[in-house]
């Protein structure tokens, strides 16, 4: 794959061979001192030609700080189109991607009193036991409708999970430090843990799911990091990331980790889309 630091004009430009997208819901819980009942809902995208007797990879997309389920395909309908292009180019294989969002309620999406950290980390659950299985129950993974946690952990190589912002944070703390049994590929896109984060713990707790993973047989087939150089998350991800290669022998650039950067790159959704046309051209290879 060559990087390009601009989306190519043809991928912005309508073609015949469209994808739908539809609302998809669930119920869950908000895992925490209340632990109550919760409904939500996610959007998904689904290839053209979208065939319920075939097997599709997944990627499960997230958005950042603020904002909902809707980010990348309803309020930036033009994803869609990059999508539906990308597709018909051959860049990437059909698949489908779910965009869930991490807050479990309104309320706390406006809490500004509530830690970012414990969002992100707070979602690992409702991930792990509500969202993957009711979602690839329904729709034609590589699950094949068995969502048993013995079945979604075979069919890890055909999840990957990646978001932007708090999405890159939720990347990290609810996807890859704790479940990581159940994806293989990760996309985290501007930022690790936030301008206070401790560095340290972060590239420790890296270091540690792969050792454990690799212990149990589960490897990483790619973790594929995407920053601006002018982002306002490049200097604490590109120094966690520096350090977690160096220590992590597990961790190897050019083979199943990279960190792609966009010169002048900035924290906006033209640099997100870039990403995330990358990330589709590493995933599921």
């Amino acid at each position: 794959m060559e990087y390009v630091f601009e989306m190519p004009a043809k991928m912005l430009a309508e073609t015949d061979k469209k994808g739908t997208v539809e609302r998809f819901e669930y119920d869950s819980r908000t895992y925490d001192e209340k632990d109550e009942p919760i409904h939500k809902g996610a959007f998904v995208y689904l290839p053209a030609g979208y065939d319920k007797t075939k097997k599709y990879n997944v990627l499960y997309l997230l958005h950042g700080g603020g904002f909902g389920e809707e980010w990348w395909l309803k309020m930036f309908p033009d994803t869609v189109t990059i999508l539906d292009n990308m597709i018909a180019e051959g860049l990437c294989e059909p698949c489908i991607v779910v965009t869930p969002t991490f807050y479990p309620s309104e309320e706390i999406m406006h809490d500004e009193g509530r830690p970012n950290e414990d969002v992100c980390e707070n979602f690992k659950t409702e991930l792990r036991k509500d969202l993957i299985p009711s979602f690839e129950k329904q729709y034609a993974t590589y699950a094949e409708g068995d969502v048993s946690e013995t079945n979604l952990v075979n069919t890890r190589t055909h999840r990957a999970f990646a978001g932007l912002s708090l999405g890159s944070m939720t990347t990290y703390r609810a996807a890859f430090y704790n479940n990581f049994d159940l994806f293989s590929w990760y996309g985290p896109f501007s930022g690790c843990c936030g301008p206070f984060g401790d560095h340290d713990k972060e590239v420790s707790r890296i270091c540690e799911t792969l050792k454990d993973g690799y212990a149990k047989g589960l490897t990483l087939d790619y973790m594929f990091c995407c920053n601006g150089d002018q982002d306002m998350a490049f200097a604490e991800h590109k120094e966690i990331m520096d350090r977690a290669e160096k220590e992590s022998e597990f961790l190897e650039k050019g083979k199943n980790y990279d960190f792609f950067i966009i010169p002048g790159g900035v924290h906006d959704m033209k640099a997100w889309q870039l990403h995330l046309y990358h990330a589709l051209q590493v995933f599921f290879k």
